[in-house]
């Protein structure tokens, strides 16, 4: 089974009714870190500088320290960082991510034999 003949494989873990990350909130983090700004990394995943704002503060607000510090403009505009505990967090989930995926590969590859053809897909 190639790669593209894989399952998608989304791991979301759910601490509390409004306390949870999973791939998009992981992706936001990390185009904030290679963009510097919270609106331009809203933007490449076509969401609204509003939402991308309202998942930044949910996410600073779930962990002991903030993931994401915002400057405010200035002569250069302003922007966004990752802080220490943001990278923390980026590197546990994506680590976490890809050990389920591995250990549930088997699992998944059985399901995927288990299907009806589906249109689309090889």
């Amino acid at each position: 089974m190639s790669d593209r003949d894989a399952p998608e494989f989304r791991l979301r873990l759910v601490f509390g009714p409004d306390a949870m990350i999973g791939p998009g909130k992981a992706e936001l983090l990390e185009r904030i870190r290679a963009t510097g700004s919270i609106a331009a990394a809203g933007r490449e995943m076509g969401m609204s500088y509003k939402r991308a704002w309202q998942l930044v503060e949910t996410l600073n607000g779930m962990f002991r320290e903030p993931l994401v510090e915002r400057t405010r403009g200035g002569a250069k505009g302003g922007g966004a960082a990752i802080t220490a505990t943001g990278e923390a967090v980026i590197a546990e989930y994506r680590a976490l991510e890809a050990q389920a995926r591995n250990a549930g590969a088997p699992h998944a590859a059985r399901l995927r034999g288990l299907l009806r053809d589906i249109p689309g897909r090889t």
